[in-house]
């Protein structure tokens, strides 16, 4: 009461966003974004200090290319951005070009990248950045301008970040967080590392309030020496090929409990990439005396690199789909595109297990659309896909007797639209006829029948309740199962298959 008599509640707001432990007392520490931003000199961290260059190691340059969020892909846009401030939207407006559009790094600062020793077969994934949230922790504050001091392996992806834009938090604020990776390929001297990131950016600061851009996934590959003390090639980027790939979020007011909006949008272009091999910073001859790096033409010298033979690689796809499924265990069930659900359905003789949404399942969007924190939020993918979709019941049957798919709302508007495909028109007709916001199940027929559908508003409604609650006998609860979501959604698998059963047996 004193804080917010003293500050008001937008000036609690800001302390309280640097004041990380809550104990109403601004560290040094704390209070360091702050100075960074007043005195614009930002002091060399520890790491940095460590790392001090090897005058013989090898340095990489790495440019960033960005092209800004298309706006009219967001939903708000349909409406002109109504009721929404112009101050809201600055931050998100203004990115228009990478923070630093070239950077030199050292090599041997992409050690981070290399497989622990218990990690050397390929796809067999393993932490760079380990995710300290699941459900039941919940998720870190949305109200938070600056990231905290990057510490070990955090260090080089927060700098890679940083050329995108100066705030990035390499641990996201909802699971699954973090950086995982694999190795795709292995020879004598070198691995090619396969690596997903969860992370995002933070686009405002004071006096504005936060706004929070989320890609669905950063992701890359790495061709380092096991040594690290040479990488032959790297980049990162965000994929484009969906039609949404960026979640955002942004608070209205000066406290936690602020209203949020939610929306998502497309991201054409937002990539890094290594110029060449990385090149010895000093070049020496034979006699040990340091030379030029140039000839004496004035030519810079030209580096001949051995051609890497690969002993063992899988392909890119399948180092993609481990990282896939480590981050999401649910995945353990292939999620086929729409419309090779349905090919696929048909010629295994099985039901489509279909998940109709508003944001996507599978990257780092989240599925929600309500106006109010906290999430995770009734009704949002990241709820299913952290609870009911990664249980071993569940896994099993849908492996037994169903393909699935998940799809955008707004895929399936386009799919629908197109009369080139009559099929697949009727196909996305018959769900979308079905879909209420924000996340629809569906089981259907493998000519788009739907048999069954529940929302998850409701689902998740009638889970929360005492079983003695539910009248429904449709989605009573088993005494199997301890948990009465993975009951009630087996229930519901089971009742498609039942009502499937006229249809796949004429």
């Amino acid at each position: 009461e004193l804080a917010m008599k003293s500050l008001g509640s937008e000036g609690l707001f800001l302390f309280s966003s640097l004041d990380t432990n809550n104990d109403l007392y601004l560290s040094p520490e704390e209070f360091k974004p702050i100075a960074e931003k007043l005195t614009g000199v930002a002091p060399i961290s520890e790491f940095e200090e460590e790392e001090t260059p090897d005058p013989s190691g090898e340095t990489l340059s790495v440019v960033a290319k960005f092209q800004p969020l298309v706006m009219e892909t967001m939903t708000k846009s349909k409406d002109g951005f109504l009721g929404i401030s112009h101050v809201a939207l600055s931050g998100l407006r203004n990115w228009t070009a990478p923070a630093v559009p070239m950077s030199v790094l050292l090599a041997r600062q992409f050690k981070a990248f290399l497989p622990p020793k218990n990690k050397v077969d390929l796809g067999d994934p393993w932490w760079i950045i380990p995710s300290e949230l699941n459900i039941f922790t919940g998720y870190l504050s949305n109200n938070r301008f600056y990231p905290p001091p990057p510490k070990g392996k955090e260090v080089i992806i927060h700098k890679l970040l940083s050329m995108f834009h100066p705030r990035p938090f390499v641990k996201s604020r909802f699971a699954p967080q973090g950086a995982v990776a694999c190795i795709q390929a292995i020879s004598t001297f070198y691995y090619t590392i396969a690596f997903r990131i969860h992370a995002e950016f933070q686009l405002n600061e004071p006096p504005d309030f936060p706004f929070w851009f989320s890609p669905g996934q950063f992701t890359g590959h790495i061709v380092l020496s096991r040594d690290s003390s040479h990488v032959r090639e790297f980049k990162l980027f965000v994929p484009n090929s969906r039609s949404l790939n960026v979640d955002m979020e942004w608070l209205y007011g000066a406290s936690e409990s602020s209203n949020m909006e939610v929306d998502i949008g497309y991201l054409p272009q937002m990539e890094l990439e290594s110029t060449g091999p990385s090149i010895p910073s000093v070049i020496h001859d034979e006699n040990g005396n340091v030379i030029d790096s140039r000839d004496p033409s004035g030519e810079p010298i030209q580096f001949v690199f051995e051609e890497i033979t690969w002993q063992q690689q899988i392909p890119w796809e399948e180092a993609a789909r481990r990282l896939e499924v480590a981050m999401y265990p649910f995945k353990k069930v292939s999620y086929l595109p729409f419309t090779q659900a349905f090919e696929r359905a048909k010629a295994e003789k099985k039901l489509v297990h279909s998940i109709l949404l508003w944001g996507a399942l599978d990257d780092h969007h989240q599925g929600n659309t309500a106006q109010v924190l906290p999430p995770p939020l009734p009704g949002s993918g990241r709820t299913l896909r952290e609870t009911v979709l990664e249980s071993s019941p569940i896994l099993a049957l849908l492996n037994q007797s169903f393909v699935s798919s998940w799809s955008l709302v707004k895929e399936l508007e386009e799919l629908q639209s197109n009369r080139e495909n009559e099929l697949h028109s009727k196909l996305a007709a018959l769900h979308l006829e079905k879909y209420n916001f924000p996340v629809e199940m569906i089981i259907c027929l493998p000519n788009g029948t739907v048999v069954h559908h529940i929302n998850a508003n409701y689902f998740l409604d009638i889970t929360s309740m005492k079983p003695e609650d539910v009248e429904s006998n449709i989605f009573s609860f088993s005494t199997n199962f301890e948990d009465p979501s993975t009951a009630t959604y087996l229930q519901f698998l089971k009742e498609g298959l039942q009502r499937a059963k006229p249809y796949l047996q004429s």
